[in-house]
């Protein structure tokens, strides 16, 4: 089996929505577990009227299927979510070089019990300025506020 090249486009609202918002799902019932599956159910509706059409997305296809995305707050990465059986394959990697590539410096926040994810921005040159004991929404799950200069 020949692995497909990774390619990076633009998000088209008309065809990426549920795609994408179903790509989230899956990636968050796996990394942020600790959540809880009805929250992050609730949560998908979310990402479907608000983050997904409010943000500059960038999708990453195998092929013509979309196998994970960045959404962009201008330079903050508001969501970066790889379908879980494409973990490992760089594509998140990519989807990073792409966003810093365009935007200079890039910032994030990520849950500290997603001990995987904190350790990929690390490894990719992420540097901690914060924590914070509560999400967005004031439940208790720890927050680490991470930037990286191109």
């Amino acid at each position: 089996m020949t692995l497909l090249e990774t390619h990076i486009r633009a998000y088209d609202a008309a065809t990426d929505l549920e795609t994408l918002s179903g790509i989230w799902l899956k990636a968050s019932l796996q990394a942020h577990a600790f959540v809880g599956r009805d929250r992050l159910r609730e949560q998908r509706a979310l990402i479907e009227s608000e983050y997904l059409p409010n943000a500059e997305t960038w999708v990453a296809c195998r092929g013509l299927q979309p196998v994970g995305f960045i959404s962009l707050l201008d330079s903050f990465i508001g969501g970066l979510f790889v379908t879980p059986r494409h973990h490992g394959q760089g594509i998140g990697r990519a989807l990073i070089a792409h966003a810093l590539e365009r935007k200079g410096e890039l910032g994030l926040e990520v849950y500290t019990a997603n001990a995987r994810a904190h350790a990929f921005y690390e490894a990719l040159g992420f540097t901690e300025r914060s924590r914070r004991a509560e999400d967005d929404e004031g439940m208790p799950f720890e927050n680490a506020e991470m930037w990286l200069k191109g």
